[in-house]
């Protein structure tokens, strides 16, 4: 269960990472490993649906572009990856870096100088967004209505 934690987390910052950052993190490790494209990255829609206030009627909000690969290792070991968007680069990226992770000679090293980096960065821009909301909160009950006099 720990490992399907590990791998949850490890899946969900690569695939809410920018194609820029993951790249520049990817090249700096210099690593070429071989693989084989078992499915080659393939762009489809999904369908996303919504709750009123999070526990209303389910309703369908529209579609979004999803982007999927599979790579295979020459060990056999698999890496997947789905991602929101159309880049066909970033999802065999995704993929490639997902297969190694599963690899105990290259988790460390990758966790290290890719994962961490790319989840600090998406942790710093989450608390910046949130700075941004708080500071445009508007409290309406400090509000002073005009038939109060």
């Amino acid at each position: 269960m720990e490992q399907q934690t590990a791998r949850q987390h490890w899946l969900s910052v690569l695939a809410h990472s920018s194609a820029a950052n993951l790249k520049a993190h990817w090249q700096a490790l210099n690593l070429h490993p071989a693989f084989t494209l078992i499915r080659p990255a393939e762009i489809g829609l999904t369908r996303l649906q919504a709750r009123m206030g999070a526990s209303g009627k389910r309703f369908v909000m529209g579609d979004a572009t999803v982007t999927r690969a599979v790579v295979q290792l020459e060990d056999g070991t698999l890496g997947y990856s789905y991602l929101l968007g159309r880049d066909k680069a970033q999802a065999e990226r995704c993929a490639l870096i997902d297969a190694l992770m599963q690899q105990p000679e290259f988790r460390a090293l990758i966790q290290e100088k890719v994962i961490t980096p790319l989840a600090a960065l998406r942790d710093e821009q989450r608390q910046l967004r949130a700075r941004e909301i708080a500071s445009s909160k508007v409290d309406f009950f400090t509000l002073v209505r005009g038939d109060n006099e």
